[in-house]
Parts: structure tokens; C-alpha cells; sequence
């Protein structure tokens, strides 16, 4: 049939049964792991189509091997049915809508609008301006980071190239990738991106860079040939052995190929990951929900008091609008609408200090939740690991037989080599199609061969291609797992380099080669000698290349023979020794792993690389293995769990080897259900469902996908895992700053309503007019509260444990402190208070006045009592934090103004008081800070004790 003949049926493309195995997305939010955790195996065309040969495709497809699609107008027809070849989110709610939809979400934000409501209505407009401009920045704020989030699912375009070379009707052109359909014919070479899934129909020497899909670092080498189902359970061949399929959005690194477009868009491998993404929600962060939680609360407690003394009140003889007055001022001053915005404030400082050390914050609620952190499961290759593969040891004879004698690059004095490691270095390089780029400005290739041409490099050895006249290359592939390269030196004699998995090269090798460079016979002693120091090698972690070669010199052949020897010829080899590759642990990460697991963090790492590999960095890195049995855990054996099974076996588990994309997720799931917060690491398009899932999705800033850093939370500017450390120190620190600014906060709150309630209900004059209690919610709950939120970080956080989800920012100990601070202000304030009531429990405009400012000098003492819970004020510095030196006085000079600037002491109703009654006030107040002091001390030595016991013990 000809190309102009043919029809297409849409039916063919894909059957019902087909579509029926397409998971339903309905469920996907809910049970991720179930139907999601599949998608990146089965809901594309590629499993269909790799198992199908190159004949069976084209009929399925209804296309040509060399033309491609007949027409025009059959293209358009399928895009009609398949749709453009790209990600398109639904239909969102208007930008407007989710803006104001921000101020009834929140309950603390719909209390702070009733208060200024309130305010307004009773002509106190400062306070109400003050109070809604509050709300519109925390609102905005929160608002811009949601929207940035959203954008997360548009990164996922820029993996498809713009561009792209296909065949239509035999004529090869340059098409918008995005027009691609179904069956269209696709030309590809070194350097580009694969547009769209396609079954490959042409591959020479073809190696494609998957990474950012399966997470396997090394390219994987491709070919024509269909992949035998039956060698897989249930004819479900995972991705990475899908080697005859080019998937959407992968590099190719070396050699060229054809292939025919199988899927688009988002029935795709990307597809299906975009998918995962799209219905995965985010989870809240245990901040907003606390915050959530303590917006109720206090709304419930304060308009419950306040009710109750406003009741009282009346029924003591006040009138109904003196007690509403009241009762107004009460709820502004109890209710902390300074803290929505504090801790939108000190997050965002915490963010800007956490950019200087690396690591950029997406998401503001995302730094405190750092800090409650307690498993961090992380990958290996780029993240605990430098991602770049290095020659660690080259092996030989020479070595005397033992791994641990071969010699490291550092080790290696050129002019003093054996022949044996001369020759093996020499096969690394000749056996080696690494090249330059200029574009790149670095050496472009295979990860091993590029290793191997770095260390000539450190060595100064030259290269030795150039002197080699190559006549024939057998390339590496999966099936035949070596390398050969025939040629001769000036056309001297004919030589045969063989190097790849030293199993295959020493299967195919009959003597070696000693250290003086002559041939032995290697007899079965010899080869376990080999075999011994390559298990050895891999037991280290390293990866382990064999090198061997053949003189063809005196091989008896014809020249036609001599241009074209196959897999079979290449036999009788001579071995010279092995290559030790590894990708070393980063220098920095040990120490961070140490002082995590101190600070009670579970460290995880996920790899895709064997048990012994895995174990080998691990106890590298620091990452305990005590039982190998329960300690590692392999990806297939997480497949076979439940999610609840694998929820109560995971707090051993330190170690996930040969780990799938699809097992991250299942691994996420499964801590989450014991209650941990698990922060997850990841760089490449796979992680991103993990990375979103995750409480904390940690993505690296040179190797990192833009979708894995879009959906993340996180990004490491410099991918180094320990500076993941430095943003666990910082999201602690911030929370240690939220608590003691409610400490502060909160206990001025209780003093003020208990010191009101307590003259209404004994028929006292009120201790402070309305105007009064407002001035002291404004200057407290502005500079000094604020200050209180750039604390520096203390360094002794790493020491405490992550916090539980589920505990509440109002702990029990914090409750017990605001509660006696709040009593020393009370008793202290009712003290001055008394002093000034005469018989006639009549007061003069003085002792008001005394009674105000002896209960704002209180508050500036409890603000720097509140700097620290444990720590003296001297041990961690008067001057330490300037931000709050000038917000001190800024708050004592605003209220000396109060009290002798006469305009002010029109409004509230002051006098002035002399020099002596100042003093006064700021002795009998500042009780509140020695108080404080003693106890912090009486703790400090009761730790001293218990520790002192316990070591004794």
C-alpha cells in the first residue's frame, strides 16, 4: 500500500480495551499511591508499543518507515482527535476571586476585620487603619506565594523543544514540536530533545540521558529491537527497560536515530507524571494550622471574657455604652492582630537569611516547617553525593591481587607506571568518544568516559586518539555490554581495545598482563584473583569498568574480514585491569548528617543503585546501617508492601536501593500516615509528585529540573544536602521567635482583661480609659513585638527534637509562663493602682496617669524578659539584637510623650508626673524582668543537676 493509499481509522491508533486500562483521575487526590503510583508504567501508549516490532507499529499506526504521515490533512484529522502536543491546566478561578476568597479563609483574618470594623464604627481611626493594613499585607503576601506555587504545572512545557525535525510525505522539515501527532515520523541527533514518546524505528549507536525521568544517572543506549514481555511479571516492563522507546522531554547524548510519535501531550511518560502533579495537593503546613487553631481560640476565649466583664459591669451601675466602649477597646487589645503580621514578617526575614546560606525559600509557611522536620529522605546521586563520576582507583596486577593496593589518581607518578596500568589507562582513553564542546565549555559524553579523560587531564597525560587511526568501533549497548575499537598507530600494527562490565571482558580474556608488560596464561587462580578485587570494588561503592585488548598483527584474515569483526570475533583478549569509578560523597555532608540524627532528624536515602552500592555511601555519609535486614529496603520489596504495612516497618529503614519514581511516593504516603513531617529531595522530572507531596519538597539549583523546583518548597542553590542543616537551624529559630513574641504578646492580653475585669467586678474606677488600652495595644504590638521576631537564631536548636505535628504553638509550658508573667504585671500594675484609690475609691488624674505608665513600663520589661525562654538576657546579649534596642526606646519615648506633650495628655487623659515618680514606676516594673531572671536561672541549675546525676549514673 502506498503512502497516498493508506487511510487511518482512529479505532486502530488505540483500542477500548486500551482506554480501559486508563487509570481514572477522580481518585487521584485521595489514594495517590494506589491508581497514581502506576501511571508512570501504564497509562501510555510506550508499553503497548515496546513490545511491538517496527512492522507492527507502523501498520498500528498507519504510517511509513521513510515518508512518514501521507498528508496534511491526515494530520490535522488526528490533532482533531489527539489534541496539540503539550500541558494545558484546566479552567482556574479568576485571580479576583481567589484574592478575596484569602479573607474569609482564615479565621484569625476574619476576627482582625471585626475588630477594625469595630474600631471604625467607634471613631477610633487610627487603630482601624492600622489594623487593616495589617490584614492587607498578610493577605497579599500569602495570596502572591499561593499564585507562585500554582505556576508549578507550566514548567513542564519547557521540556519539550520548541522545535523539531519531522518527515511528512517524505520531505524532512523543522515543525513546532507541539503540532506533532501520532504517527509522525521524527529525525533526532546528538543534542536534541526528544519532542514527543516514540518507538525507535533507526538508532546508531543512540544513548539517550533519561534522568530527569527514571533518576538513573548514566544514559541508557537504545535500539530498534522490541523488548520481550514475557521476561517481566504480568508483561508490565517498566520504563527503564523500555529500550526501544525515545521518551518526551530525555537528551540524546550520543549517535542518532528515527523514531515514530506514539504518544503526545499528556498521554505521554511526562504525561503521566503531569498528571500525579496536577492532582496532588498540597499539604498545610503545621503553622497555618496552628495558626488556624489559635485564631479560634482566642476568638472564643476573648469574646467570652469580654462578654462576661461587660455583663458584669452593667450590673454593677455602669451604663451600656461605657462598658461597649470598654469591651471594644478589650477585644482590639486582646485580640494580636500584630501577629499575622509578625510572623509574615519574621518568615520572610528568616528567608532572606536562609538565601545567604544557600537555600531559597519558596512558600513563607514553609520555614517553620523545617524546623518541625523529622525525616528528611533524600537522593543520593547530586544531593548527598558531587554528581560527577571520578576515576577513584585503577587496578592490575601490579596491585598484587588486592583491590585495596590499586592506586588512586593522587597515587599516580606517570613516568613511573607499570606497563599493565599503562595499557589500561591507554584502553580508557582510545575506547572513548568524549568530545569538547565549545557550547557547553566542558567534556560532552558518556559519564565513565568523560571520568576517564578528566583524570589524563589531572595527570597530564595527552590524549592518544589523535595518534590512533580508528578503522572500526563496536559500540556499547545493554545486550553486548562492552565497547571495541580496531585501528593501528601510523599504520603499524592492527590492534583490537576492549573495555565495559569486567564479567563480560573477562569472560572473553585468556591471559593478562604483569607488570612488565608480558602475557600470561590466566588460569582459574588468575581469575578469581580478578573477581575477588572487582567484588571488593563494588563493595566499596564503586563502579567497575574491565579493560582488555588483542594484537590482530599476526591474526590470519582477509582484509574484508579485517573491516568487519563482529561480536564473535572479539575473543581471546588479554587483560589488563580495572577501573574503579565513583561519585564521592560531598565533603560537607557526614558532619550534617551527624549533627541531624543528634538533633533526632531520620535520614533516608533513596538511590537507584544496588544494595551493596547504596550501603557502601551510606556508611561513607554516616547514615547508620545496623541491621542490613531492616535497615534497607529495595523498591521492589516496597511494591509488594500496603501502605499501611510499609507505614509500620519504615522507622527502621534507612536505605531504599534500586528505588523507583513511583516508590517515592508510596514512601511519602507512608510516613506521613505515622505523623512525621518529611521533608524529600529530588532534582529531576520524577521527583516532582514526591517533591509536592511532601511537607517540604527540597530541590537542587544547578542539576534540578524547573518542574522539580517549581512544585518544591525549597531550592539548594549550591545542591549540597547540608545546607538543608542550616535551613532545619533557621525554620527552629523562627518558631522559637513566634513563641516568645506570643509569650509577650499574649501576657500583656491576660494582664490588661484580668486588671479590667477584676476593678469592674469589685465596682472600682477603671484602671484604664479605652484611649489608653489602644495606645498600649499600638505600641506594643507594633515595634517591640515585631523586634521580637528577628531574634537571632539560637544555636543550641539543633539540640532540641523536631516538633510534632500535632503539637500547639500554645504548649502547656508556654501557657504556665504567660500566665505568671501575666500575674508579675497584674499584681505589680494593681499594686500602683491601689496606692493611688482613696477611701472615696476616687483616683486624681495622676495616679491614672501612674497607673498607665507603671503598666507600659511593665510591658517594656516583659519584652526583654521575652527575648529568650531559658537564656539570660546577659548571656545572650543586651545588644544583639539592635532592631529591638530602638524599638524599646522608641516605645518608652512614645509614652514619656504621652504623658508631658499637652496635646497627648488631652487625648489620654495624663498629667505630668516628676523625675522620682518615673524612677519609681521603672523600679517597682522592672520586677517583672527579675522575676523572670530568677526563674530562668533556678532552671539553668536544675538542668545542671540533672545532668551531673545522669553522667554519674
Amino acid at each position: 500500500m502506498s503512502a497516498d493509499e493508506r487511510t487511518f481509522d482512529a479505532d486502530e491508533l488505540y483500542t477500548m480495551e486500551d482506554m480501559e486500562t486508563l487509570p481514572s483521575s477522580s481518585n487521584m487526590v485521595d489514594e495517590p499511591n494506589t491508581e497514581t503510583l502506576n501511571l508512570l508504567n501504564k497509562p501510555n501508549p510506550s508499553l503497548k508499543f515496546c513490545s511491538m516490532t517496527i512492522e507492527e507499529t507502523l501498520g498500528n499506526l498507519d504510517t511509513d518507515i521513510e515518508f512518514g504521515l501521507s498528508s496534511n490533512e491526515e494530520v490535522m484529522r488526528r490533532r482533531e482527535i489527539h489534541g496539540f502536543n503539550e500541558f494545558k491546566d484546566e479552567e482556574k478561578e479568576s485571580l479576583i476571586k481567589k484574592f478575596f476568597m484569602c479573607f474569609v479563609e482564615d479565621r484569625l483574618i476574619l476576627l482582625l476585620i471585626g475588630s477594625a470594623v469595630l474600631s471604625f464604627v467607634l471613631g477610633h481611626i487610627d487603630d482601624a487603619v492600622s489594623i487593616s493594613l495589617a490584614i492587607l499585607i498578610v493577605v497579599t503576601v500569602g495570596f502572591i506565594q499561593e499564585y507562585r506555587s500554582e505556576k508549578s504545572l507550566e514548567a513542564l512545557n519547557k521540556l519539550v523543544p520548541t522545535k523539531c525535525h519531522v518527515i511528512r510525505c517524505g520531505r524532512e522539515a523543522t515543525s513546532l514540536a507541539s503540532e506533532l501527532v501520532p504517527g509522525d515520523l521524527i529525525r533526532f541527533q546528538i543534542g536534541d530533545r526528544i519532542p514527543a514518546d516514540l518507538r525507535i524505528v533507526e538508532a546508531a549507536d543512540l544513548s539517550i540521558d533519561e534522568s530527569n525521568l527514571t533518576g538513573e544517572t548514566n544514559p541508557v543506549h537504545k535500539d530498534t529491537i522490541e523488548v520481550d514481555t514475557a521476561e517481566f511479571e504480568n508483561s508490565n516492563v517498566p520504563v527503564s527497560d523500555r529500550s526501544c522507546i525515545a521518551f518526551m522531554g530525555t537528551l540524546v547524548k550520543e549517535g542518532r536515530g528515527k523514531g515514530i510519535v506514539i504518544g503526545t501531550g499528556t498521554n505521554t511518560s511526562y504525561g503521566a507524571i503531569y498528571e500525579m502533579v496536577n492532582e496532588i495537593e498540597k499539604p498545610r503546613t503545621p503553622l497555618q494550622e496552628t495558626m488556624d487553631k489559635l485564631g479560634k481560640d482566642l476568638s472564643y476565649i476573648s469574646f467570652f471574657i469580654i462578654a462576661i466583664i461587660c455583663i458584669v459591669g452593667v450590673l454593677r451601675g455602669n451604663s451600656w455604652l461605657q462598658m461597649f466602649q470598654i469591651s471594644v477597646s478589650l477585644a482590639v487589645a486582646a485580640i494580636p492582630e500584630g501577629l499575622p503580621i509578625i510572623v509574615t514578617v519574621t518568615l520572610a526575614l528568616g528567608v532572606l537569611r536562609m538565601t545567604k546560606r544557600n537555600a531559597i525559600v519558596r512558600r513563607l509557611p514553609s520555614v517553620e516547617t523545617l524546623g518541625s522536620v523529622n525525616v528528611i529522605c533524600s537522593d543520593k546521586t547530586g544531593t548527598l553525593t558531587t554528581n560527577h563520576m571520578t576515576v577513584a582507583k585503577v587496578w592490575s596486577y601490579s596491585s598484587h591481587g588486592v583491590f585495596n593496593n590499586a592506586l588512586s589518581p593522587e597515587e599516580i607518578v606517570k613516568d613511573e607506571l607499570t606497563s599493565d596500568v599503562k595499557q589500561t589507562i591507554l584502553i580508557g582513553n582510545i575506547c572513548n568518544n568524549t568530545i569538547y564542546s565549545d557550547e557547553h565549555r566542558m567534556q560532552m559524553g558518556n559519564p565513565t568516559d568523560v571520568a576517564v579523560l578528566e583524570m589524563l587531564d589531572e595527570l597530564e597525560i595527552p590524549d592518544a586518539r589523535s595518534d590512533f587511526n580508528r578503522k572500526q568501533e563496536i559500540t556499547f549497548n545493554s545486550r553486548r555490554k562492552f565497547m571495541a575499537v580496531r585501528g593501528d598507530y601510523h599504520d603499524s600494527k592492527q590492534i583490537l581495545y576492549v573495555k565495559g562490565a569486567f564479567e563480560r571482558i573477562l569472560s572473553k580474556s585468556v591471559s593478562y598482563l604483569n607488570e612488565n608488560g608480558e602475557k600470561e596464561d590466566l588460569d582459574d587462580d588468575a581469575r578469581q584473583i580478578i573477581l575477588d578485587a572487582a567484588y571488593e570494588c563494588a563493595a566499596q561503592g564503586l563502579r567497575t569498568i574491565g579493560c582488555a585488548y588483542k594484537d590482530l598483527t599476526d591474526v590470519e584474515s582477509s582484509e574484508e574480514e579485517e573491516n568487519s569483526i563482529e561480536d564473535n570475533d572479539i575473543n581471546a583478549l588479554t587483560f589488563t585491569g580495572l577501573f574503579g569509578l565513583a561519585d564521592p560523597p560531598r565533603p560537607t555532608v557526614p558532619a550534617a548528617i551527624k549533627k541531624l540524627i543528634k538533633s533526632g532528624v531520620h535520614i533516608i536515602m533513596i538511590t537507584g543503585d544496588s544494595e551493596n552500592t547504596a550501603v557502601s555511601i551510606a556508611e561513607k555519609i554516616g547514615i547508620p546501617v545496623i541491621d542490613r535486614n531492616s535497615s534497607v529496603m529495595t523498591g521492589e520489596r516496597v511494591s509488594q508492601l500496603t501502605e499501611d504495612e510499609l507505614s509500620k516497618v519504615i522507622d527502621k529503614v534507612n536505605i531504599f536501593a534500586r528505588a523507583t519514581p513511583e516508590n517515592k511516593l508510596n514512601i511519602v504516603k507512608a510516613l506521613q500516615k505515622r505523623g512525621d513531617i518529611v521533608a524529600m529531595t529530588g532534582d529531576g522530572v520524577n521527583d516532582a509528585p514526591a517533591l509536592k507531596l511532601a511537607d517540604i519538597g527540597v530541590s537542587m539549583g544547578i542539576m534540578g529540573t524547573d518542574v522539580a523546583k517549581e512544585v518544591s518548597d525549597m531550592i539548594l542553590t549550591d545542591d549540597d544536602f547540608s545546607s538543608i542543616l542550616t535551613a532545619i537551624e533557621e525554620g527552629k529559630g523562627i518558631f522559637n521567635n513566634i513563641q516568645n513574641f506570643l509569650t509577650f504578646q499574649l501576657s500583656i492580653s491576660v494582664a490588661t482583661l484580668a486588671l479590667i475585669a477584676i476593678t469592674t467586678i469589685a465596682k472600682l474606677p477603671a484602671p484604664l480609659n479605652p484611649m489608653q488600652i489602644l495606645w498600649i495595644n499600638i505600641i506594643m504590638d507594633g515595634p517591640p513585638a515585631q523586634s521580637l521576631g528577628v531574634e537571632p537564631v539560637d544555636p543550641e536548636v539543633m539540640d532540641r527534637p523536631p516538633r510534632s505535628r500535632d503539637e500547639r504553638i500554645l504548649s502547656l509550658k508556654l501557657i504556665l509562663r504567660l500566665f505568671y508573667i501575666a500575674a508579675c504585671i497584674l499584681i505589680g500594675t494593681f499594686y500602683i493602682f491601689l496606692e493611688g484609690l482613696n477611701g472615696e475609691h476616687e483616683m486624681s488624674r495622676k495616679d491614672f496617669t501612674m497607673t498607665f505608665t507603671g503598666f507600659v513600663f511593665f510591658a517594656i520589661f516583659n519584652a526583654i524578659a521575652c527575648r529568650h525562654s531559658t537564656k539570660s538576657i546577659f548571656q545572650i546579649g543586651l545588644f544583639t539584637n539592635k532592631i529591638f534596642n530602638v524599638a524599646i526606646f522608641l516605645s518608652f519615648s512614645g509614652q514619656m510623650c504621652a504623658i508631658y506633650l499637652p496635646f497627648l495628655q488631652h487625648i489620654f487623659k495624663t498629667e505630668f508626673l516628676p523625675l522620682h515618680d518615673i524612677l519609681k514606676l521603672l523600679l517597682i516594673s522592672s520586677s517583672v524582668l527579675i522575676i523572670d531572671e530568677i526563674r530562668k536561672l533556678a532552671g539553668r541549675l536544675f538542668t545542671f543537676e540533672e545532668e551531673v546525676f545522669s553522667s554519674e549514673v
